[in-house]
């Protein structure tokens, strides 16, 4: 081999490192975003989410991706939305509703599940108990008396 065609593969081989090092980075998790409205009446709390992640160390795009999914009032898709997501192991699943949050714990006992709903989460099934939840879902429950008495 001559010494300018030595030149050119060793040139060439340290082009490409860059290339090859990014094709092994590992892939980012993936936060799924489960939300019954549309992304414009969902852009508060979407973005209220994001700056809740960013303030725990997870930025989307460096550390972590999320994944918008608008129902836009439409549960009849929620179950192959599911089976999707499992399917693909996203790392843990959001939803801000109580169906989405029902049809995540239908469709996996193994993925990570933390929901907002307006129900009981005992009474839904969601939990074994308040103070310790099991399984894979958490999450915060709204209730609101509505009979007005305090």
């Amino acid at each position: 081999m001559r010494r300018r065609e030595f030149i050119k593969v060793i040139g060439g081989t340290a082009t490409a490192w860059p290339a090859i090092a990014m094709a092994q980075q590992p892939a980012l998790p993936i936060v799924a975003f489960v939300a019954g409205g549309t992304a414009v009446s969902a852009a508060n709390y979407s973005a209220a989410f994001r700056k809740g992640l960013s303030e725990s160390g997870y930025v989307e795009g460096k550390n972590v991706t999320v994944e918008n999914h608008w129902l836009e009032g439409q549960s009849s898709g929620l179950p192959g939305l599911m089976a999707d997501l499992v399917r693909r192991r996203v790392t843990v699943i959001f939803t801000a509703n109580n169906v989405g949050a029902l049809a995540a714990k239908a469709a996996t006992s193994d993925i990570p599940i933390v929901f907002v709903v307006g129900l009981d989460p005992l009474l839904m099934g969601l939990v074994s108990s308040i103070n310790r939840p099991g399984g894979n879902a958490t999450g915060v429950s709204f209730q609101v008396n509505r009979s007005g008495s305090s």
